[in-house]
């Protein structure tokens, strides 16, 4: 007798059909699985006879030949081993009704029929969904994930026996759900606010200036300033996610495996902080079969890079298209995918090699040149405010008033945020002014003689931040008070750059 049964797999971080066909033969006891899997499916077999026995099946006699459909696709992971199991049994009949044709099924199973979580249960989710599934039956740790999908039942289950017991419809498991708007209520992030950050108060402002208008920002000044501090706390101001970004950065991190058990949505802005080590697979994503990199994990968030200098120029040259184009697609010999890399680089380095300001440093000229050179022009254009860090005198140190809190900055931000979603809502891939295009620039950042006299020796991209000044501030038009302070956020000499 011949079984199928769904279940899926995940290729980049969407997801595909799989038909696991088992049929049940005659002859020598043997099971043979095809259909191009990779070593841990076809462990699966050892697995899931084990699982069977000690779940109270009897394991199927005779020749058992187990097909992944569709066969060209390589098949990866453990995430077969409930369905294959499942497919046995209803081979040999140990399974009977209507249910195996409505629900999908992913697990990996313990030798005690236990079911183990797996990686990419939401792209899964999404797919059965898409193809009118009425259910999918996932292990318990990894339900709520699932669960974020609308319009489809998510029965958790905690081993091959309950499966198999609500297959025939002998028991009755309550789809498992959740509250998404109760998700991101309780998503606050309490340890990281402004107001306890003592003075800095021009930085704050430069980093309300890059939430607001979506900028990337470079922090420069000697070790003990705060800058690492002031970028941990950036995300506190940054708007809340929307459920569609939740979902793609939840994609993302569920293919990773970075997902927490019981886990349902990623609710907060990711905070990447990669070490200065990371190489450029880890950077962008990579391996023999893609998987995504940290800017693809900092997506719809915020990617620190910390002593900035010290990163492989080779490494950060390959985020130049990736900051372009909000994406990066990985080319290996099996093929090709993209990833979503549409992410805020807050970068810090100290202003030269032994950390001092160039006034007090004892590094030559020539040091310092090629200090700050490893540091490309071209990758330097992407970054649209430098901003100093100065050390903090004591008296603000060592004062009791408090700065002003995340929760203010954040509402200032969000308005900004607004009108910009408001400006741009006809355009599709634009939503922000840091992607503004030079027909924008014309259109939106209209200057008056005397600004545009004020800006004359400077660049269009200092536009740019003048839109989103003007922006915090609530005015349409461009000051040239707008401009000079964002002239001032352009603390690098260009020139000193190659």
């Amino acid at each position: 007798m011949i079984a199928q049964i769904h279940s899926a797999a995940v290729n980049g971080i969407q997801a595909y059909p799989i038909e696991v066909e088992v049929n049940a033969g005659w002859g020598d006891t043997s099971i043979i699985i095809v259909g191009l899997p990779d070593t841990a499916v076809k462990e699966s077999r050892d697995r899931v006879t084990t699982a069977l026995s000690n779940s109270g099946f009897k394991v199927p006699m005779g020749k058992t030949t187990i097909n992944l459909a569709p066969a060209d696709v390589r098949k990866e992971g453990p995430s077969f081993d409930l369905p294959i199991a499942v497919g046995m049994l209803a081979a040999g009949d140990h399974i009977l009704g209507n249910r195996l044709n409505e629900y999908a099924l992913v697990g990996e199973l313990a030798l005690s029929g236990r079911l183990r979580s797996v990686k990419g249960i939401l792209p899964v989710a999404l797919m059965c969904r898409q193809r009118g599934l009425k259910g999918l039956i996932v292990p318990k740790e990894t339900a709520a994930e699932a669960a974020v999908v609308q319009e489809l039942e998510v029965i958790p289950a905690g081993n091959l026996r309950e499966v198999v017991d609500f297959l025939e419809d002998r028991i009755h498991i309550d789809p498992f759900w959740v509250d998404i708007e109760n998700l991101f209520t309780t998503n606050v992030l309490e340890d990281c606010d402004f107001e306890d950050v003592k003075g800095q108060e021009s930085v704050k402002r430069a980093l309300e200036i890059a939430a607001a208008g979506s900028h990337n920002i470079l922090l420069i000044g000697p070790p003990g300033t705060g800058k690492s501090m002031l970028a941990k706390r950036f995300s506190a101001i940054l708007p809340p996610l929307t459920l569609e970004e939740a979902l793609e950065t939840t994609k993302i991190h569920s293919t990773v495996g970075l997902m927490k058990s019981g886990q349902a949505l990623v609710t907060t802005r990711p905070f990447r902080t990669p070490h200065h080590s990371v190489s450029d697979a880890g950077l962008l994503g990579g391996n023999v079969h893609p998987t995504p990199g940290e800017i693809s994990l900092a997506h719809n968030g915020v990617l620190f890079l910390d002593e900035l200098p010290e990163f492989k120029r080779k490494v950060l040259e390959t985020m130049r298209q990736p900051m372009e184009e909000g994406q990066v697609t990985i080319s290996r010999a099996a093929g090709s995918l993209t990833f979503p890399a549409d992410f805020m680089l807050v970068a810090a380095m100290n202003p030269t090699p032994d950390g001092k300001m160039p006034e007090e440093s004892r590094s030559s000229p020539k040091e310092i040149q090629k200090y700050l050179g490893r540091i490309s022009g071209p990758l330097l254009d992407r970054i649209d405010l430098h901003v100093e860090v100065p050390a903090v005198p004591f008296r603000e140190i060592s004062s009791e008033c408090k700065g002003e809190s995340s929760t203010v900055m954040a509402k200032r931000v969000y308005e900004a945020r607004l009108r910009q979603y408001q400006r741009f809502a006809q355009k599709k891939k634009t939503r922000n002014n840091a992607g503004m295009n030079s027909r924008d620039l014309k259109k939106y950042c209209r200057l008056n003689r005397e600004t545009m006299n004020l800006l004359e020796a400077a660049m269009d991209d200092l536009k740019l931040s003048a839109r989103t000044i003007a922006d915090l501030s609530n005015s349409e038009n461009i000051s040239s008070n707008d401009i000079a302070e964002a002239i001032q956020y352009r603390s690098l000499d260009r020139q000193i750059w190659t």
